[in-house]
């Protein structure tokens, strides 16, 4: 008989489940269960065992499900242990003196005159959504002796189902399975096999039968569904408060900045475009697209000294053309509005953080002591020092062992990086051959466009490169993490996180790095060119600049990338086909045991897929990279901000499908911040405002070309074709590229531009952090009041408690405190 599904039990709910694999394991595993559940029932939990309905192929006796429930004397126990806040009392929203100006008039009048304008259909209907009860009260430590102070009207609903699962996970944690320092957790005996998994169980189906509109929601779960995972409502706004409530707050944390980093991104799309149309409008009335067009009797020395032959410079019109929309005046306007739009973009987050962690009573939260890790006790359980916060002894790792593995792992990393620069080289070799392959083409169409065909077809052998490399640095990279040992997870988690960070940026953006500043630096001159490995005549750029080139290898990676972490978002393809063909074999099974009953939740829960071992990791990583180039390179493709946006309206929805319908449902986690992802993109920002000064003053034509106009005329604004720049070249009639005629800045001159612009643009980021502080000042005084208003309910609801104690008991009482 199933306890939970009898009639005596039927409202209580399954808190947590561990799924144990009878066949697996050695006899030790037998023995730490056999020890572990009874120190467990020394805890008051209720605690049953129940075989699993398989799919065909399996015995019903290969797995047991292990389900813990915690009644309210256990949770009020533990609430009270881990200090976790309630609801008090209702919130009253005092009337000030603020409210008696003119200011207060105004917003008044402007709320009226808002009422009478359409509705935001972004967002959320609040009929659609359950009154959570902590938003409107005042929350306090859980204390057993003050219980009378908090709002209890449920006690099945008092403590969420978040709440529930993070107190019995805190009980597993701390249970003993054998005697010794380090024999406890659940964590241990999933990592001996002892157990195959533990996961608190969803709520139910997130689909049903009936209209949500007309029969509400089931659960939690069905209303995420509709309200959040739901391609049709891709335009509306996150339910943040109930993706907190059921995921928990690290969950909630990272869709909220991945919200807030996607409606930042409409100002800079929008930006973006303008600045593309703004090229695209000017294209035809370019002086030097119009100086490429006509020169139909400009010949152009053979690309190749083989079977290459001479072209026109007119052959070009259409590259020069294309150029122009991207390497224009908007060009160095969009480079600094983009640097600023990362700091205010930043500064902003620091204030939603913190009204998040306000509404999210995570302001007075401080992280508890992490346990070690179990590779970490095994390594050093030799050695052992007190531990200064606990005051109890624990495993220690000698600073010597510990440096001699992080150089190791050091090494690890420069040979990595230094693959990356190996597949670069090799990229490079590809596009000399292709270059003179292409040029020298027996199909005139080819043979016109061989730049266009160079560029392309080197793009998508370097993105192939790359795809393939981020493969291979996931591994190494956890084994170079593992090598470190270190001491608890959140320390695996950000030395993983960065060894990943620094990888994938250097194999996503070397070759990328290498187009900017490096094509066509070495080409030489007509009659001595430079030749690598004296066989191949080093690349050139297009006449009209080399931008387009870094324009067209952004562009087609950034897009290439976005469509194949789209489709392998849902941890590859066969995560849907493996959850797909369990639940087709459940089915059957079902039928052949002829059960009309619907399979308890914990046996769907484990067909599917966990969610992945380093957690939101790679969720991160992929958007961490993807501001990275929209804003370091932004100035050579402008569009990048939209791309990105119309990839994250995607990623949002994907990523709460992932997580409402084909992951089981995560341990909740606390967190006030998105952790080193926050320095990460500090970093970005900085080098960003480096690059982009860079390209504009190397890779760009705008400002050599700006120069020429203003300091070497005499044609200002009227082209840029000069016979006497042709002096001492010894070609007459042949014509160099278009670089070697006006690009007369000198290295000096373009050091002093990228001096000016960064100083410029770091003075405005440092102005604009400043000015901007990291909490509201609104919020400030609300926390201020809020405080004082607390201390005000504890006195008079203990008084009140005290006066109706007495009087009960017949006691004389008075008004004063007693």
């Amino acid at each position: 008989v199933d306890p939970y599904h009898s009639r005596e039990n039927k409202r209580r709910p399954v808190t947590h489940c561990q799924a144990v694999s009878e066949t697996a394991g050695s006899d030790g595993s037998c023995v730490q269960r056999d020890t572990y559940w009874p120190a467990v029932h020394e805890t008051p939990t209720v605690v049953a065992q129940d075989q699993g309905v398989l799919p065909e192929g399996k015995h019903a006796s290969d797995i047991m499900f292990v389900k813990i429930h915690a009644p309210w004397d256990t949770l009020c126990k533990y609430a009270e242990q881990m200090n976790i806040r309630m609801p008090f009392r209702k919130k009253c929203y005092f009337t000030d003196w603020k409210k008696k100006t003119m200011g207060s008039r105004f917003q008044l009048r402007f709320r009226q005159l808002k009422s009478w304008l359409p509705r935001n259909p972004m967002k959320l209907d609040k009929e659609a959504l359950p009154d959570l009860e902590e938003t409107d009260c005042y929350t306090a430590p859980f204390s057993r002796a003050r219980m009378h102070h908090f709002t209890i009207n449920n006690r099945e609903t008092f403590f969420s189902n978040s709440t529930r699962s993070r107190i019995v996970h805190h009980v597993l944690q701390r249970t003993k399975y054998e005697d010794g320092k380090s024999k406890m957790g659940i964590n241990r005996l999933l990592g001996n096999s002892t157990y195959e998994a533990a996961f608190p169980p969803h709520e139910g189906s997130y689909k049903s039968r009936h209209p949500i509109k007309t029969h509400g929601a089931q659960n939690h779960r069905h209303l995420l569904y509709e309200r959040w995972a739901r391609w049709g409502i891709w335009y509306k706004y996150q339910p943040l408060d109930l993706i907190r409530r059921y995921f928990g707050e690290k969950i909630g944390l990272y869709f909220a900045w991945l919200g807030w980093y996607t409606g930042m991104l409409i100002p800079a799309a929008l930006v973006g475009l303008f600045v593309f149309l703004y090229g695209l409008f000017t294209m035809d009335s370019s002086q030097v697209s119009k100086e490429i067009c006509e020169a139909n009797t400009t010949i152009m020395c053979p690309m190749c000294e083989g079977n290459c032959s001479s072209w026109t410079l007119s052959d070009s019109c259409v590259y020069a053309k294309v150029t122009h929309l991207f390497d224009n005046g908007g060009t160095v306007f969009f480079a600094i509005f983009m640097a600023i739009w990362a700091t205010v973009f930043l500064e902003f987050w620091k204030r939603r953080r913190a009204e998040l962690t306000y509404d999210w009573d995570l302001i007075d939260w401080e992280e508890e002591e992490e346990e070690l890790r179990p590779q970490f006790e095994a390594k050093y359980s030799r050695k052992e020092r007190v531990n200064p916060i606990s005051g109890k002894p624990e495993p220690f790792q000698p600073f010597t062992d510990k440096l001699s593995r992080l150089m190791v792992s050091v090494s690890g990393i420069f040979f990595m990086i230094s693959l990356v620069l190996t597949a670069v080289f090799a990229v490079v070799v590809f596009r000399l051959i292709a270059m003179e392959k292409f040029a020298s083409f027996q199909w005139e169409f080819v043979k016109k466009n061989w730049q266009f065909a160079t560029s392309g077809t080197g793009v998508c052998i370097n993105f192939m490169i790359i795809m393939s490399l981020n493969v291979v640095y996931e591994k190494v990279a956890y084994l170079l993490t593992n090598l470190e040992h270190p001491r608890t997870e959140s320390e695996w988690e950000n030395s993983f996180a960065l060894k990943m960070f620094l990888f994938q940026f250097v194999n996503l953006n070397s070759s990328t790095f290498y187009i900017a500043f490096f094509l066509g630096r070495f080409a030489g001159r007509p009659g001595d060119y430079n030749k690598l490995f004296n066989r191949w005549r080093m690349e050139e750029c297009h006449p009209s600049g080399c931008l387009i080139d870094l324009c067209l290898q952004m562009g087609v990676i950034m897009v290439l990338k976005q469509i194949w972490n789209n489709f392998m978002e849902l941890r590859k393809p066969k995560m849907l086909l493996q959850n797909w063909w369990s639940r087709r074999k459940m089915k059957r099974a079902g039928e052949q045991n002829n059960s009309k009953e619907q399979l308890p939740q914990w046996d769907r829960d484990w067909n599917l897929q966990p969610m992945n071992a380093h957690g939101l990791v790679d969720e991160y990583l992929e958007m961490v990279l993807q501001f990275g180039f929209t804003t370091i390179f932004v100035a050579a493709f402008p569009l990048a901000p939209l791309l990105a946006l119309l990839n994250n309206i995607i990623e949002i929805r994907l990523d709460a499908y992932k997580f409402v319908s084909q992951w089981r449902r995560p341990m909740p986690a606390r967190a006030t911040d998105i952790g080193i992802w926050h320095g990460v993109l500090e970093g970005i920002g900085v080098v960003a405002v480096i690059t982009n000064a860079f390209v504009i003053a190397i890779t760009s034509d705008y400002i050599p070309r700006f120069v020429y106009a203003f300091k070497y005329g005499p044609c200002v604004d009227k082209g840029y074709r000069h016979e006497n720049d042709l002096g001492g070249t010894g070609y007459s009639g042949a014509m160099t590229r278009m670089g070697v005629r006006f690009r007369t800045v000198s290295v000096t001159e373009a050091s002093w531009y990228v001096t000016i612009v960064q100083h410029l643009v770091f003075g405005i980021k440092t102005f604009i952090a400043h000015m901007i502080p990291d909490m509201p000042k609104d919020l400030c005084d609300r926390m201020r009041r809020e405080k004082y208003l607390m201390q005000e309910m504890v006195y008079e609801a203990e008084l009140e408690h005290l006066q109706k104690e007495r009087k009960k008991n017949g006691k004389r009482y008075h008004h004063e405190w007693p």
